[in-house]
């Protein structure tokens, strides 16, 4: 057994030189480390007398982000890792591809992805992606769907969700997203312009039922294998391809979780725009299209859903006139919440986005800050009885007018 030790650029060359395939016997390796965020570190390894290269992912006992003081179990790499299988098998070419792996070292060599590109840094830049909502619908309807009891056995169901029991990873979700922006809380980080907004979030019972509903449905409602982050930051995209990262945040839970946190994210970038592009047909152009890719992830994952409802169900009792409406309709209203929750936690909360954080004229920030906070708490408060995607995008509208620039 290899003793646990987080890797140096050097000992990641070493390794990669030792790894079948892909790099020969007179490799010339340079690594370079490239941050992922807050939880990992991850090695660039890239051949100088080739174009080879791969990525070492190695997760680290504890959040980069706070320290040593934030303890976090190195199971959550051997989650991670038999998820990418696990996606790769259901959605082949839309998770990088896992060349090797190491549970005790806590480390996935996987598939090199510089050929595309963090999927918000290219919103912030100003790319468009046109099958986006194609190719992150189908994701999202066979990973929930073929995990779920309407298809897969339910017995091996049950096996695998013991498999994918991620205490350290929900907690801090339970707690960055369904806690703490509702109370005073160390991890909370909010510009003080918008103190106000702060203190309206911790006083609002209305809003904190909604959240309480949201957090028990988080915490019990085990629907189907979540990847448990997906965000614009966790997946890599061109305009012809799309490539979902990091489900280190994976476990069983309930499927308008990761349909929430897509739309979030894209309503999030939406809010940011008005302090991004000063010409107002340019904005306004921007702004249709972002609401309209908003529109079509829904669409897109409906449609493939139900569709893999008449085609692979292997639930009898789903059979049944009326209830696979029903349940849909459920997991459109939980994503509606969801959404709200994950646009309130990026404002107020511990994690921020860069479409926000980045706007560089301050007024313009807080305008942004304060618009998607009046979009979230829409969307939570109202969650329970919404039906379509057209009245999610009447909500986000009538939202913004209360908000003063």
């Amino acid at each position: 057994m290899t003793q646990y030790h987080p890797l140096t650029p050097h000992e990641a060359i070493e390794l990669a030189k030792t790894l079948p395939g892909p790099f020969t016997a007179d490799t010339n390796l340079e690594c370079r480390e490239i941050g992922d965020g807050n939880l990992n570190l991850v090695f660039h390894i890239t051949d100088q007398n080739s174009d080879k290269s791969i990525i070492i992912k190695q997760a680290l006992p504890y959040a980069k982000v706070v320290g040593e003081s934030w303890p976090l179990s190195l199971v959550r790499a051997r989650i991670e890792r038999e998820i990418l299988q696990e996606e790769y098998r259901l959605c082949p070419g839309m998770v990088p591809e896992v060349y090797h792996y190491d549970d005790d070292l806590a480390l996935t060599v996987m598939e090199d992805l510089s050929d595309h590109v963090i999927m918000r840094k290219g919103l912030i830049d100003g790319a468009s992606y046109p099958l986006f909502a194609e190719h992150i619908g189908e994701f999202m309807a066979r990973t929930l769907f073929f995990t779920s009891d309407l298809g897969m056995n339910q017995q091996q169901k049950k096996e695998q969700q013991g498999r994918f029991v991620n205490p350290d990873q929900c907690k801090i979700t339970e707690d960055l997203i369904f806690d703490e922006p509702y109370r005073i809380a160390q991890n909370n980080n909010y510009d003080p312009a918008i103190e106000d907004e702060a203190e309206a979030l911790r006083t609002d019972e209305e809003l904190h039922l909604e959240i309480a509903l949201l957090r028990e449905k988080f915490l019990t409602h085990g629907q189907a294998l979540l990847h448990g982050d997906l965000h614009t930051g966790s997946i890599f995209v061109t305009p012809e391809s799309t490539k979902v990262i990091d489900p280190e945040f994976a476990f069983y839970g309930p499927m308008g979780f990761d349909v929430g946190a897509v739309l979030a994210n894209l309503l999030l970038h939406y809010v940011s725009l008005s302090g991004r592009i000063q010409e107002p047909s340019a904005r306004e152009q921007r702004e249709a299209e972002i609401l309209n890719m908003v529109r079509e992830v829904w669409t897109e994952f409906d449609t493939r859903f139900r569709a893999l409802w008449a085609s692979d169900l292997v639930d009898p009792m789903a059979k049944t006139p009326g209830y696979q409406q029903l349940y849909v309709q459920q997991l459109f209203r939980d994503a509606v919440g969801f959404t709200g929750a994950k646009m309130v936690r990026r404002i107020v909360g511990l994690a921020h986005v860069a479409d926000i954080d980045t706007i560089a004229d301050a007024s313009e920030r807080e305008y942004a800050q304060r618009k998607a906070l009046a979009v979230g708490k829409a969307l939570i408060k109202n969650n329970r009885r919404i039906n379509t995607i057209g009245e999610v995008l009447d909500l986000v509208s009538s939202a913004l007018t209360v908000v003063k620039a």
